[in-house]
């Protein structure tokens, strides 16, 4: 085998056709265990010898390998590239279209999550089975840009023969990993795909290009959001004597009192309200804020067991609201009418319920659980140090008020709830 590997950008550029026999056979001596005409380019190469331990076979696609319908959305709401998708779409979307070739969006186990394009192209795509749902790894579809992409992490464009599977030879793609900038987690993946004709060396480029653009629009979500929890944190630490910082989720640093700032605290992955050793910063009390965490080091600030009370107030219509109180004070969380709903079961039912329970309570479909557990998610990304899991529920140490009605007939009047409803009925009933 040569040591020079194959140039695909310069043998496009001579001879399109000449350059995709030469891919056909590389490919087909290297599955033969004989010597190449030319080296396959090092990630092509590479990616191929991962195939032989996944099983994956080349003369034709496996078994299909999809999430749910139920399953997507929620993987569509819970991942930050949802935030990132006008950018993304309005960046490729008209290329896509204007050079027959379609974009898709993926998540960090190759799941397309969307896709968007040329309609001729989108139709053919499934053919190869390049849809919404379907699992794009390389165990899954073998090498390909998305997949390979996401093994490599790192930008790839993988064309006709270099795919390992047969089925895919008459395309082209290229793919860039989008990584989270708060933690630097991958997220997923940025695609673009179309007929093998369609090939052009500047498309890893672009896409590479949008795929650090979604990237820096995360980051400036995450600069107003930790702005937001500053303005937050400032009454707040008003009122705290001692040592205290304020992060988010993520252990960004919004505030300090009493110490040096740092730019970011490692927070472990199990992390709630209450009291915690840091090996950074020593024995904390932690005290939920909206989009983040309060942490008052031992030895100043009030006492770490002190109880923390919520307010549930439903008792104007669209005007609902949680009050959460703790030493350091209070802060108000207003609620949109589903999150209402949730709290008032769980303030109800205070030994907690499970998330068909909590389907069956609000949408009158114990199936519907996986909706169930993407807003419980949503809300305890804010609560968690009052709401706990395993079944949902308000913690036990936490005191709950609801704040109802004079006439429960009113509550939550726009609301469909089963279990809204069965309290209205339940006013009602001689």
């Amino acid at each position: 085998m040569k040591d020079v590997p194959l140039d695909l950008a310069r043998l496009m550029a001579q001879d399109g056709d000449r350059a995709m026999s030469l891919l056909r056979r590389v490919r087909d001596a290297a599955l033969a265990g004989e010597r190449p005409p030319v080296a396959p380019r090092p990630e092509i190469g590479a990616s191929w010898e991962r195939m032989a331990g996944f099983g994956v076979l080349s003369e034709r696609l496996g078994e299909r390998v999809a999430v749910g319908r139920a399953e997507l959305e929620h993987r569509r709401r819970a991942t930050a590239l949802a935030e990132t998708m006008p950018t993304v779409g309005g960046a490729l979307t008209d290329l896509a279209n204007a050079s027959s070739q379609m974009v898709a969006v993926t998540d960090e186990e190759g799941t397309v999550l969307w896709r968007s394009g040329d309609g001729a192209v989108l139709r053919g795509a499934e053919a190869i089975r390049l849809e919404e749902g379907v699992v794009w790894a390389e165990h899954a579809t073998g090498t390909n840009a998305i997949g390979t992409a996401l093994a490599t992490r790192a930008p790839v464009q993988v064309h006709a023969a270099e795919h390992f599977v047969g089925a895919l030879h008459t395309w082209t793609c290229a793919a860039a990993p989008v990584r989270d900038p708060r933690d630097g987690r991958l997220l997923g993946t940025v695609d673009v795909s179309g007929p093998a004709r369609g090939f052009h060396p500047s498309t890893l480029p672009l896409v590479t290009s949008v795929a650090r653009l979604a990237e820096s629009e995360l980051r400036e979500r995450h600069r107003k959001a930790v702005e937001r929890l500053r303005s937050v944190a400032a009454p707040v630490l008003c009122r705290v004597t001692g040592r205290a910082v304020v992060v988010d989720p993520h252990g960004w640093t919004a505030a300090v009192t009493g110490m040096a700032p740092v730019d970011r605290i490692a927070l472990p992955k199990s992390f709630r309200a209450g009291r915690l050793w840091h090996p950074a910063l020593g024995g904390c009390t932690v005290e939920p804020l909206p989009g983040g965490w309060l942490l008052r080091l031992d030895g100043e600030g009030a006492s770490a067991d002190a109880a923390s009370r919520v307010v549930l107030d439903v008792s104007v219509p669209r005007r609902r609201s949680l009050v959460v109180s703790g030493p350091a004070g209070s802060w108000r969380q207003e609620l949109s009418p589903r999150h209402a709903e949730l709290l008032y079961v769980l303030a109800v039912h205070r030994s907690g319920r499970s998330a068909a329970q909590l389907a069956g309570d609000v949408f009158g479909d114990a199936t519907r659980t996986v909706t169930v557990r993407a807003e419980m998610s949503r809300m305890r990304r804010h609560l968690s140090g009052v709401l706990d899991h395993r079944p949902y529920r308000f913690r036990e140490e936490v005191e709950v008020e609801l704040v109802a009605p004079a006439d429960l007939a009113d509550l939550l009047p726009h609301s469909t709830a089963p279990a809204v409803l069965g309290a209205r009925r339940d006013c009602l009933a001689p």
